[in-house]
């Protein structure tokens, strides 16, 4: 069974919702194991709300972790209030594991290569990779990364454009500076989805009213769906290979500007990065998205 970790900013939009919870309901059937979720933007709520949201989906057994110096990711999420309430497990930020420690721990242990899931920004992946030895692991990040991690799947980047700028490389100095670090140093394969890909695939719509998922769409005003970053690269992750999941690849080498976020990409056959390119209708990706939510 592939063993998957996540990061996820759980911020002021709802895809990341979205997302998670195809992650969960995959983990749940036995599909795949989601060994921890890293949050790497800190809002007031950001780990009682994530908690009460897998509650709802049924979920309990999947240990968070959270960077609690990124609060400079400014924003109210207007979902996150209502889901704490329902949380079972971690009455607050402080109660969760720090994220990069998550990380760290769940490679140290795990037996089989992990593949990482990033929907968010990636300074906790980035801090992993900058890891001395510790009581959780003798190696440093960089080997523990390259002994235990098969692969990377990150939503980021604008790829239909040289010098494009996205939100989750450019939100802020901490976003840029880990993205930078990230795609220079990063020992595995990454496969980027980009912007260009989920804007306008819009999922959702079709909830049921008195779904909790729903509920989150509501709250950030995307009554009638929500472009499907997040799901995107869930369902690409979950299918596990690019060609199947509807995609044509690019490959070669990904960097990018710490000073603006920019990202550049140099084609090469010999590269470890790639970006993706629809092959199918937008409507074939909600169909999909759809059968994995509703």
């Amino acid at each position: 069974m592939r063993t998957f970790i996540l990061g996820t900013d759980w911020w002021t939009d709802c895809d990341d919702a979205v997302a998670i919870r195809m992650l969960a309901r995959a983990h749940k059937a036995g599909e795949i194991t989601l060994a921890g979720i890293g949050i790497n933007a800190c809002m007031p709520y950001s780990v009682p709300a994530l908690d009460g949201f897998l509650h709802a989906e049924g979920v309990d057994d999947i240990p968070l972790g959270i960077d609690l110096e990124a609060t400079d990711f400014t924003g109210t999420p207007p979902f996150q209030k209502r889901l704490a309430s329902l949380c079972k497990r971690y009455p607050s930020n402080e109660a969760a594991c720090d994220a990069v420690r998550l990380y760290r721990q769940i490679l140290h242990d795990s037996q089989e290569k992990v593949e990482i899931v990033e929907i968010g920004f990636l300074q906790v992946i980035a801090n992993v990779l900058k890891s001395e030895p510790d009581d959780v692991s003798p190696l440093s990040g960089m080997e523990l990364v390259r002994e235990k991690v098969a692969k990377m799947w990150v939503m980021a980047g604008k790829w239909d454009e040289e010098n494009g700028v996205e939100h989750n490389f450019a939100n802020n100095r901490r976003s840029r500076e880990a993205a930078q670090y990230f795609c220079a140093y990063c020992p595995v394969p990454i496969t980027f989805l980009g912007f260009e890909i989920g804007y306008d695939v819009i999922s959702g719509g079709e909830l049921a009213k008195d779904d909790t998922l729903y509920q989150v769409l509501c709250d950030h005003g995307s009554f009638n769906g929500r472009s499907s970053w997040d799901p995107m690269l869930a369902l690409l992750a979950l299918v596990g290979d690019e060609e199947k999941a509807g995609y044509k690849t690019v490959r070669g080498t990904a960097t990018v500007d710490a000073a603006t976020g920019a990202n550049h990409f140099a084609e090469s056959e010999d590269g470890k990065h790639v970006y993706v390119i629809k092959k199918y209708s937008n409507d074939k990706y909600v169909e999909m998205i759809h059968e994995r939510i509703l």
